[in-house]
């Protein structure tokens, strides 16, 4: 019987200048759940905020979202996401890997507002609720990449 191996967890940011999703990732479940939404401190990424998630959640590995337009090429944000991926990595030591964004926060508030036709959601979508959503399916993007199980 081989022993059980310990899945990745990982920390999946949707970096904004506004607003930071965050969400969280299990390879070996194939778990993915949104966990909250940072705000910048002085025009930076809420540094003290992150370092708590770290250390609560122990990742092995960050993903960043990295938003490209829909033709592939870069934009300020590119530009603005990657400096956070490099900045993130040196302020918590972890191996981060980029994930394409392009269509992460449309796909996610879509999904936030068919929850709320069907009634599975009954609040309101807040930019929040959106930004979370589309850390978690960066978290499942990642996962689903390397190809193990994944629940919705």
């Amino acid at each position: 019987m081989a022993p059980a191996t310990r899945g990745i967890t990982l920390l999946a940011f949707d970096y904004g200048v506004q607003r930071t999703g965050v969400a969280t990732g299990e390879s070996h479940a194939g778990l993915t759940r949104g966990l909250t939404t940072l705000y910048p401190v002085e025009g930076q990424p809420d540094w003290h905020a992150i370092h708590r998630l770290v250390d609560e959640w122990r990742p092995d590995l960050l993903v960043v979202g990295v938003p490209y337009n829909a033709d592939g090429t870069s934009s300020a944000m590119t530009v603005r996401a990657r400096a956070f991926a490099k900045e993130i990595a040196g302020q918590t030591g972890l191996p981060v890997e980029e994930v394409d964004e392009r269509f992460s926060s449309l796909e996610a508030g879509d999904r936030l507002r068919e929850q709320r036709a069907s009634g599975l959601r009954r609040r309101r979508l807040s930019r929040e609720d959106i930004d979370r959503e589309a850390a978690r399916l960066l978290a499942r993007q990642w996962l689903s990449s390397r190809g193990g199980p994944i629940a919705d």
